[in-house]
């Protein structure tokens, strides 16, 4: 169970239509989250580790990170991020 990480180009991000994703921001800050569903991210600013016990991986500004269903992973908000999601 991987996290995937990639760079998309904005031509991309529009073909997404990642203006009318969900918006969630969070302060520096560590928790334990499940994904339910798998959860397709872009972030806009901020950093943070998630940790599973497969990997550890660091997202941050300009990262498209698809979390798969199933994920139980620890946040650790390192600075204030700001993404928006959708779940698939």
């Amino acid at each position: 169970m991987k996290i995937k990480i990639n760079h998309p180009s904005e031509e991309r991000l529009q073909e997404l239509d990642i203006k009318t994703w969900d918006k969630w921001e969070c302060a520096p800050s560590t928790f334990e989250w499940e994904y339910s569903q798998e959860e397709v991210a872009y972030v806009f600013n901020g950093r943070a580790k998630i940790k599973s016990e497969f990997e550890e991986v660091e997202i941050k500004s300009g990262d498209l990170v698809v979390f798969p269903k199933g994920l139980k992973c620890t946040w650790i908000i390192i600075e204030s991020i700001k993404k928006v999601y959708r779940f698939n």
